[in-house]
């Protein structure tokens, strides 16, 4: 990485600074779509390395499961592989007052599936004449989609995998298929490119966030996603702690000793 490209970079505490404004945004946000029954779908692709997880991250660290719920579906099983392309999709979809983030979607099919061979050019042209449609009934349904799409630079993308491997905590991060996306970086190139032509509509488009600067695009990321849920503010009722009984004290300590603690090593 050049010099004067690293000092172009969001320094950590300018970062924290502004990721803490937004979280406690998003912990507004959660209360409004809990108020409302809100249905919003929230789903992330981009390249390997595009900083998607950790966005992801930095989106629920401070907010409830039960609102925010993140999906990343491993590869089919044989029964799914039956199913109906959306059908194992679908079955993830928020009920009122959810949240649903797509670590990956549907729209592997239009990228990784498409790319390796795992679908015939039939089905990847059925999937983008089709997804429009099923993007549409969803939206229509009165589900809020929003479709982001992180871009990674070739060069920081290398530096990444770099990283990745001679660091033992992220080695698990990098797999067989992210060294051939590696290898085939054009080939998703020019699956993006249509992917984009043919499923940015205008019920559905998709938001592009460069990522090359994870800090920036996660920040990025998360003031879109407030502007694209209308919502405000939900008044509460002051919250106290009601005052502990004493009926039935005893000394709550005295059965514990004797058992077994773990070993205070730090």
């Amino acid at each position: 990485m050049a010099k004067d490209e690293a000092s172009e970079r969001m320094k950590r505490k300018d970062y924290e600074k502004e990721l803490e404004k937004l979280q406690i945004e998003l912990c507004h946000l959660q209360d409004y779509v809990k108020e409302n029954k809100l249905r919003v779908i929230v789903l992330f692709e981009g390249r390997d390395a595009a900083g998607k997880g950790g966005t992801i991250k930095a989106i629920t660290e401070k907010v409830s499961p039960r609102v925010f719920r993140v999906v990343a579906l491993p590869a089919p099983s044989d029964r799914e592989k039956t199913q109906l392309f959306f059908q194992r999709y679908m079955k993830q979809f928020p009920a009122g007052g959810e949240i649903v983030i797509f670590d990956r979607s549907w729209y592997n099919r239009a990228g990784v599936e498409y790319v390796m061979g795992f679908c015939s050019p039939a089905e990847h042209d059925r999937f983008l004449s089709l997804c429009p449609q099923m993007e549409k009934y969803v939206i229509d349904g009165g589900i809020i989609l929003i479709k982001i799409w992180l871009e990674v630079g070739m060069d920081e993308q290398e530096r990444r995998f770099h990283a990745r491997i001679d660091d033992p905590v992220r080695q698990w991060k990098l797999s067989p298929m992210d060294l051939e996306s590696f290898k085939r970086w054009y080939d998703y190139s020019r699956a993006r490119d249509l992917m984009l032509k043919k499923t940015s509509t205008k019920d559905a488009p998709w938001y592009i966030i460069r990522s090359d600067d994870k800090r920036r695009a996660r920040l990025n990321c998360i003031a879109h996603i407030l502007e694209a849920i209308p919502h405000k503010r939900i008044k509460k009722d002051e919250v106290k702690l009601p005052k502990r009984s004493d009926k039935g004290r005893y000394n709550d300590q005295a059965p514990l000793r004797g058992m077994n603690f773990v070993a205070e090593r730090y």
